[in-house]
């Protein structure tokens, strides 16, 4: 994590308005009310993504991820013929270090399974960063945290990064995320770079982690 950051006290929380975890996401919401309570607004008909998603999750990584304006909460993103629960998060603006991508393709003619792979070694950055993620890793940092918020009063993250009334929502005016790994099924941005990019097919299943 970044020097000259402030002791930890023994509940986890930091001086300076800063909490950090060592596993995000799903762990972070069983550490205080389950997973279900970050996932009512699924029965509520919350959706994650506005579109449908293709049914196959994929993974990325990064070295460090830096983000601003950070809500999540929980919904559902659909394919043709499933429901995933995912837990939303949305970043105003986000940074990526050494950023990797898969997504394994299964079946194809001729070659069986592979792995379609994108990398930036310069890093990525968005604008109104949306995932539909069902896990994320890594060591984790908040400032200004709010958790318990309800989620459709989120008010930091991306314009319409809301989710029903009644769930449970977390927001913060920043992240930071060391050793990223994580898998998602959907991502939308209004503005999405990728700096010194690599798309490759390889045979196999390779994930970046």
């Amino acid at each position: 994590m970044a020097t000259g950051r402030k002791a930890d006290t023994e509940d986890g929380n930091t001086a300076g308005g800063r909490t950090r975890w060592k596993v995000f996401a799903l762990v972070l919401a069983a550490g205080f009310s389950g997973v279900a309570v970050m996932l009512t607004g699924l029965s509520k008909g919350a959706v994650a993504a506005s579109f449908t998603v293709s049914g196959t999750s994929y993974k990325a990584s990064a070295d460090k991820l830096t983000g601003e304006g950070v809500v999540q909460f929980g919904s559902v993103d659909r394919s043709a013929d499933e429901a995933h629960p995912v837990l939303v998060n949305g970043f105003q603006h986000a940074k990526l270090t050494n950023f990797c991508q898969s997504i394994h393709v299964t079946d194809l003619p001729g070659l069986g399974d592979a792995t379609v792979r994108i990398k930036a070694a310069d890093g990525m950055s968005a604008d109104n960063l949306v995932l539909g993620i069902d896990q994320v890793d890594g060591d984790l940092t908040l400032n200004n945290v709010e958790i318990g918020r309800d989620a459709s009063e989120l008010s930091a993250g991306p314009d319409g990064a809301q989710g029903a009334p009644g769930g449970f929502g977390i927001q913060a005016s920043g992240a930071t995320i060391d050793d990223l790994r994580q898998q998602a099924w959907s991502t939308t941005a209004s503005t999405l770079n990728l700096n010194d990019v690599n798309i490759s097919v390889v045979p196999g299943d390779k994930p970046c982690f």
